[in-house]
Order: C-alpha cells, then sequence, then structure tokens
C-alpha cells in the first residue's frame, strides 16, 4: 500500500498494509530485521492510521532499542547449537566438526557460513527424526515426509496427509524444544486442530509442553539472528 515516515529523530519507516480480513488497526516490530509494519482495515481512512502510529511512536521506538543486532556466520563468531555456545574457529579436517565449545571447519573464510548452514541442516534432520520416530511410535501414527526450511512465521507444519517439516533453525534450540515442536506436529497426526484434544495429545507426547512453547514464543525470534549468506 505505501510507507509512512514517522516523525522524530530520527525518523522510523512503517510500512502501511491493508487487509480485508483486518478488524482494527495493528502494529508490529519485527524482531529479525527491526521493520515497522501497520496493518489497516480494508476502509479506514490512512490520516486515522498515520494518527495511530504517531500516538505509539514511544512503544515503537521502544520495541526498535530491543531488535538485536544479525550476527554472521565467520570465524571467531559464537552461535547456539543444541542450546550450547560455540566458537567458530579454523581446523585441520575437511569438514565440520564439533570440538566441546568450539566447532572446528576447513580454514576457509569464505564458505564459513555455507558449512555451518549445512552442518545444522544435518544435524537438524538427524534429531528430528529421531524425535518424530519417538512420537509417532508413542502414538500409533505413522508420518509421511520430513523437510526442513527456513521459515520465520512457524517452527513447524504438519499437512493433512501427515508430512511434517521444520525449521532447521530448531536445532540451535536446547533439545527439548527441538523435542517439543516435534511432538506438537506429530500430535496434529491424530487431531489436524488446535483444539482441547489436540492439547490433550501434545501433554501426553511432552508433558512439559507449556514452559517450551513459552520459550519459543520469547527466546525463538534471536535464533534467526544467525545469518549464513
Amino acid at each position: 500500500m505505501g510507507r509512512y515516515r514517522l516523525s522524530g529523530n530520527p525518523p522510523i519507516e512503517v510500512e502501511l498494509r491493508r487487509s480485508a480480513r483486518a478488524r482494527r488497526l495493528s502494529l508490529r516490530v519485527s524482531q529479525l530485521d527491526g521493520r515497522v509494519t501497520l496493518t489497516l482495515p480494508a476502509r479506514l481512512a490512512e490520516r486515522e492510521a498515520i494518527a495511530f502510529a504517531e500516538d505509539r511512536a514511544d512503544w515503537i521506538r521502544g520495541h526498535l532499542d530491543r531488535v538485536e543486532d544479525s550476527v554472521p556466520a565467520r570465524f571467531g563468531a559464537r552461535i547456539p547449537i543444541e542450546g550450547e555456545t560455540v566458537t567458530l574457529i579454523p581446523g585441520p579436517g575437511r569438514r565440520p566438526e564439533r570440538a566441546g565449545a568450539a566447532l572446528l571447519l576447513p580454514d576457509d573464510p569464505a564458505r564459513v557460513g555455507a558449512r555451518v548452514q549445512a552442518f545444522l541442516k544435518t544435524l537438524a534432520r538427524e534429531r528430528l527424526a529421531q524425535a518424530c520416530d519417538r512420537h509417532s511410535a508413542a502414538l500409533g501414527r505413522p508420518f509421511g515426509r520430513l523437510s526442513l526450511r527456513d521459515t520465520r512465521s512457524r517452527w513447524g507444519s504438519c499437512t493433512i496427509r501427515g508430512d511434517l517439516m521444520f525449521s532447521w533453525r530448531l536445532v540451535m534450540a536446547p533439545p527439548e524444544i527441538l523435542d517439543y515442536v516435534a511432538a506438537h506436529e506429530v500430535a496434529h497426526l491424530a487431531e489436524h486442530n488446535h483444539s482441547a484434544a489436540f492439547w490433550s495429545v501434545c501433554a501426553r507426547l511432552c508433558p512439559d509442553y507449556t514452559r517450551h512453547r513459552a520459550w519459543l514464543r520469547h527466546e525463538g525470534p534471536a535464533l534467526h539472528r544467525y545469518r549464513f549468506d
């Protein structure tokens, strides 16, 4: 729809977006890149939306102050792997290798990001396959294909056919968080909704799911700080 520059020092670019489904004005500040989006109902006057944003300028700036800087994968950088912080350092081998609090990589600075991402994806597939196999067996429901993506809007999904998709960044979180998301998606094999019956199945597979769900809500966005391009 367009952009509006919020007054102040510095000024803030606000993306204006109309939505036929929106019933009220809503503001969102992305914790990934600091993008500010103002969603308007279809027939609301733009001047009302701008006044709404101006009234909430302090709220917007407060959220922007909390947006963390991105961390590119390069030698010396520290990234989380299965909930533990490791340092990326050059090593003598031809492939990535965990060594305590370090991830040893071939001494080729130009390919650090690509190698770390490949390592994380391989580890994520292994851990998620193990978790899904275990939860699927406990539920007595087989799943279909397991795929990985770098999704920002969701950590996992389950199709009506039983195919499971996960964000490979889950392997950066503590193991119990990855296990919860696997249990959550496997539970959809029995209840393809978020009804009370679904959460009952989820609790059976992962009794402490509420704590892990809260961790994802509060800490999960930070996993997208890490860049591997």
